[in-house]
């Protein structure tokens, strides 16, 4: 069931660079519907879905990873220090609890500070800084906890995703194991329907947290004619959203069909006829510049390749408590296979 993927896909730990366990989840999944599924050297899958009739091949591309945290020292008490792997808010870090992903399994922490009765008067107007965080893992000293970890180690937060609401999940790594869920989707459907006039691949590419590097290398090794990037983008329906910067798209309101400047006019006028077509709701969002996603990266590869952005409303985005609505992901899926049966044989994006 899509739903159980997903939970599966959410459960497993992958922060940028340690993709193994979420990356196989995938594979695992589009093994049912394709024989054509594969891993490269960098941690990017893929599943190809022939096509019927010598199309423009299609991209559909999520990234796998999360964002995490890495060990960066080990003090003589035993507690840990640690960097972040991606962006994070330090405020949604303290007394939360981690799984730190060792050489001889996980080992579970809490990220701690101190209290706040010992806090100075200006240290609790300020939000904290890394460094003034540290995990401890119940040792008694540096010797006992290098029997556990290592430095470099990284660790997730150790929360396992609940459907809040039927339909609305709340997880961890939501960002961005919802284009990977799309992307396998979308695929999906396309092979349920006997293929598109073009091959299909659907990738869950690695480390965009930290840099777009599976983005840039499968783009390269697998030169597509189109692609579209799949992402989470900021649920408007939360308190403190200013609109107008940003446009209104809250939870259920449909997929996110973006418009900007590095994003090709066509597939763009693509998706829209797609959506459109298929009488689903979405929104469109412009921007002017880099997007923040991998189709920053994948546009550019070889002489160009003509990308689209299609993202899902989030809230709460690269905090352990995002939430995101299953019908905006699987509207997605639809919205991305319709297209891909769009895109006909001698179809040209030059501009």
């Amino acid at each position: 069931m899509p739903l159980d993927f997903l939970i599966d896909l959410l459960s497993a730990p992958g922060p940028s660079g340690y993709e193994t366990a979420p990356a196989k989840v995938w594979r695992d999944y589009c093994a049912g519907f394709t024989d054509d599924v594969h891993a490269d050297n960098v941690g990017s899958s893929w599943a190809r879905v022939p096509g019927t009739a010598d199309g423009p091949s299609l991209a559909i591309v999520g990234h796998i990873d999360e964002i995490g945290l890495h060990i960066t020292h080990i003090d003589k008490e035993g507690y840990l220090r640690v960097g972040s792997i991606g962006g994070w808010d330090t405020m949604v870090l303290v007394g939360q609890r981690v799984r730190i992903h060792a050489r001889d399994g996980d080992v579970i922490g809490v990220i701690a500070r101190k209290p706040i009765h010992l806090l100075r008067d200006e240290e609790r107007k300020k939000v904290p800084e890394g460094k003034d965080l540290h995990i401890d893992i119940g040792v008694k000293d540096a010797d006992e906890a290098r029997e556990l970890v290592r430095i470099g180690d990284c660790a997730v937060i150790d929360a396992d995703p609940i459907e809040l609401r039927p339909g609305l999940v709340l997880s961890r790594a939501l960002d961005n194991r919802v284009g990977c869920y799309v992307a396998a989707e979308a695929a999906r459907l396309v092979a349920d329907a006997g293929g598109a006039p073009g091959d299909v691949l659907g990738f869950a590419v690695a480390q965009e947290e930290t840099g777009f590097g599976g983005s840039t290398t499968s783009a390269f090794a697998h030169d597509p004619d189109v692609a579209i990037a799949v992402d989470v983008t900021f649920a408007t329906d939360q308190p403190g959203i200013e609109l107008g910067p940003i446009t209104e798209h809250g939870l259920g309101s449909g997929p996110v069909i973006v418009r900007g400047t590095i994003l090709h006019p066509r597939v763009f006028e693509l998706l829209h006829q797609a959506a459109e077509e298929e009488e689903m709701s979405f929104t469109v969002e412009s921007t002017g510049r880099g997007t923040g996603t991998d189709a920053d990266a994948i546009h550019l590869s070889r002489a160009g390749i003509p990308t689209g952005l299609v993202s899902v409303p989030l809230r709460y985005m690269h905090s352990p408590v995002e939430l995101a609505r299953l019908d905006d992901m699987d509207a997605a899926a639809r919205l991305i296979a319709a297209f891909a049966q769009l895109l006909q044989p001698g179809m040209s994006f030059q501009r």
